[in-house]
């Protein structure tokens, strides 16, 4: 397990890069991003452990090159450009977006300040890799160009919203959760019309529906409190299911082509709220969850037990409720709230990475903590 120490800022958001295995970037906060100044970092794995790629800061610029950035605002989110191989944006809490280019010897080399509030996820289109999304407490969900300084489009959630993601296999499909326990669907296909390419809407926390089994009276699982929604990732497998997750601690899984059945699959097992999702870019069946109960935690939804995928799992999820998905593993080694988890996309397919509230980022296999 390899460590790095993110001296006097508490990490939100850990990616690794898509062009180079060894390269990753982490977002962070000085105290706990209530107030004060925000740090990109960039690092690199080598063999004498991680390091920074460069050392700089946006305040204290050195002309050799930098690989941290410091910013007037905490940073909340980043997601690196699938354009350019140095390029990385990041949400940032005075509601701006801003794009960093771990090269150049300069501020931020494009800003966009649209949002009212803070803005908590931003998204890049793997599919249409001129696009990119932000979401933000002001109850939007904005698409972005790094090409103009104007946002392209607005989607209204009417609710602060935590976590907005293209689908990795349909580049006009947008979805995002929020703070009113809901699963929005926007397909930028369709006309603008009243709905704002709203297309789908499903509740996180309902109770699926269906007819009782004969003889089998009030089969259906009643509804969970609502509750709020604060982390969701498309699989990057099964081009309909994704995953949420949130305030009441539960993982669940739903097919958006079938949302009335409620969700496909339930994780249970952390004790407070699940700050991040991700599944793994490996095998379709495992994701990654990070909470504020100070551990890391690896699932299997169990899709691939003998059972096959799409149809089938519609047919899991009946009336007799979700399956139960099974934890298996953790990595406890954080002491403060986990806020961010990725998958390496490169080489063998458990390593990731983690960072929290702790100051400190691990990398890790996700088979060393298995059982």
């Amino acid at each position: 397990m390899l460590h790095f120490r993110t001296q006097g800022y508490n990490g939100s958001a850990v990616k690794y890069s898509p062009f180079f295995d060894n390269r990753l970037a982490i977002s962070s906060s000085a105290n706990y991003g209530l107030v004060g100044n925000g740090r990109l970092w960039i690092l690199e794995l080598t063999p004498n452990g991680i390091q920074h790629m460069k050392e700089r800061s946006l305040l204290t610029v050195d002309t050799s090159g930098g690989s941290s950035f410091t910013t007037q605002d905490c940073l909340y989110d980043l997601a690196w450009s699938e354009l350019h191989e140095n390029q990385v944006l990041t949400a940032s809490g005075d509601g701006s977006i801003k794009l960093f280019d771990c090269t150049a010897n300069d501020f931020p080399i494009q800003n966009w300040k649209e949002h009212g509030r803070e803005v908590f996820s931003v998204n890049w289109n793997l599919v249409a890799k001129d696009r990119f999304c932000s979401s933000s407490w002001d109850g939007t969900v904005r698409v972005w160009s790094p090409h103009r300084q104007q946002s392209l489009l607005t989607l209204p959630t009417h609710s602060c919203t935590y976590s907005a993601a293209f689908c990795p296999h349909n580049p006009d499909l947008i979805s995002c959760v929020s703070s009113d326990s809901y699963v929005r669907l926007f397909d930028l296909r369709t006309p603008a019309s009243a709905s704002n390419h709203l297309v789908a809407q499903i509740p996180i926390h309902a109770a699926p529906t269906g007819p009782t089994i004969p003889g089998q009276p009030g089969n259906i699982p009643p509804a969970a409190p609502p509750a709020e929604a604060l982390t969701h990732d498309w699989n990057k497998y099964r081009s309909t299911v994704l995953a949420t997750a949130g305030v009441d601690r539960a993982i669940r899984t739903f097919d958006i082509r079938a949302p009335q059945q409620g969700p496909l699959a339930t994780m249970i097992g952390h004790e407070y709220a699940v700050r991040k999702l991700a599944w793994s870019p490996h095998l379709s069946d495992v994701l990654l969850s990070a909470s504020y109960d100070m551990t890391c935690r690896v699932w299997t939804d169990q899709s691939n037990m003998g059972l096959g995928d799409g149809d089938v799992d519609l047919m899991r999820s009946g009336p007799a409720g979700p399956s139960v998905g099974m934890e298996l593993g953790r990595m406890g080694r954080h002491t403060e709230f986990v806020t961010g988890v990725d998958w390496c996309l490169f080489g063998s397919e458990g390593w990731c990475a983690s960072v929290g509230w702790d100051e400190n980022l691990y990398v890790w296999d996700v088979r060393g903590v298995m059982s």
